[in-house]
């Protein structure tokens, strides 16, 4: 268990390391996780293929010729887009999104699931809150004038 954890820590560092140099170039940040989405995907699909030939030639005639087919296509295909998402940080973001990672950890409702009135209260505290932290800042200038005027 020790080592797994190790092996994921050296995983995560180097993933923060990618992601901060790929932040400074946008453009190719963009290139690269969508290019890892697209070959993601592409092993997704030609998997499914793989797998309806396979069931359908063992339906026609009993048996499957393996050696025309390249099963390996697909899963090389998603390892490789995996390898790309996950080292970029786009992984879970692209699939999932941080909305819906931060509510499951809240407990909270989706957006879509939320009622017009509890996103107009959620919205109310949010402006109280607001108008909150501009008094304290107010306050707070206040003091510090004062304190420059002793």
């Amino acid at each position: 268990m020790k080592h797994i954890k190790s092996i994921f820590d050296f995983f995560d560092k180097l993933e923060d390391k990618i992601r901060g140099k790929l932040s400074h170039y946008p453009i190719i940040y963009a290139f690269i996780g969508g290019v890892g989405v697209v070959i993601f995907w592409r092993g997704i699909w030609h998997t499914a293929d793989f797998i309806t030939e396979v069931i359908f030639s063992i339906q026609r005639n009993g048996s499957v010729d393996l050696g025309t087919l390249p099963w390996w296509d697909g899963p090389l295909s998603i390892v490789v887009g995996s390898v790309l998402l996950l080292s970029t940080g786009l992984f879970v973001f692209d699939f999932i999104g941080t909305q819906a990672i931060i509510s499951g950890i809240k407990g909270e409702k989706r957006l879509e699931e939320k009622t017009e009135e509890e996103i107009r209260t959620e919205t109310g505290a949010i402006k109280d809150i607001q108008e909150e932290v501009k008094e304290m800042t107010r306050h707070l200038d206040k003091i510090e004038k004062d304190l420059k005027n002793r």
